[in-house]
């Protein structure tokens, strides 16, 4: 291998270096195919102690970079086929973007995938709590684009507009228990439960304290 030939190049993958792709150059021209083979494993092994980074690389990704830096001259018995020539110029595939118009846009596209995937759930229990969750994003975008004058039956207004009718929740019990909310916890007690007994216990409880304290709760210096 000649400098002043591997100095005639320039450098196809940076991330290697000139010094790499000299080597990857050099063992593409190795007469003895046996010999060529052993020393492109051993350099595939010396790249990943020089870039550690690389170590968690899949090792395909090493080897085409190899036959890619020799001008796709390598010619191995490698643990991958040779990658096609055209690589590193063919088009990437055009991507695909969805097609329709977003009803809302303030609520995105996300929202009505969200929608019609609970118009397919067939338990009646968790088809509401999944228009409770929907309608608490629905509401946290909302707010974000309108602040002011907001009501839950705007949200239920446009469920039931992207459903198609299909799905329903009543606005009163929306409102009571503040479903629509983000901070509102999934595991709800219904508002006509009778109030526990622990405020009764904390007030009891909390009259024979201060008793025991002498009639006040001060506390000593």
């Amino acid at each position: 291998m000649e400098n002043t030939e591997s100095n005639n190049y320039s450098v196809t993958l940076k991330e290697y270096g000139k010094n790499i792709q000299r080597l990857a150059i050099h063992i593409s021209e190795i007469e003895d195919r046996e010999k060529r083979t052993q020393s492109a494993y051993t350099l595939v092994e010396l790249v990943k102690q020089l870039n550690p980074q690389m170590r968690a690389e899949n090792d395909q990704k090493i080897w085409d970079d190899l036959h890619i830096m020799s001008g796709f001259k390598l010619e191995v018995d490698g643990p991958y086929p040779k990658p096609e020539e055209d690589l590193l110029f063919r088009k990437p595939k055009i991507v695909g973007y969805p097609k329709g118009e977003i009803r809302f846009k303030h609520y995105g596209r996300n929202i009505e995938k969200l929608i019609e995937k609970a118009i397919e759930i067939k338990d009646d229990e968790e088809q509401e709590t999944a228009i409770i969750y929907i309608g608490q994003l629905m509401r946290s975008f909302h707010s974000t684009w309108n602040r002011d004058n907001f009501d839950d039956r705007i949200i239920l207004d446009d469920i039931k507009t992207l459903s198609k009718g299909k799905l329903h929740i009543d606005l009163e019990k929306v409102k009571e228990m503040g479903l629509f909310e983000t901070n509102t916890r999934r595991d709800f007690k219904l508002p006509s439960e009778p109030e526990s007994s622990s405020s009764n216990n904390r007030r009891k409880y909390g009259n024979n304290d201060r008793r025991r304290n002498g009639g006040h709760s001060k506390k000593r210096r």
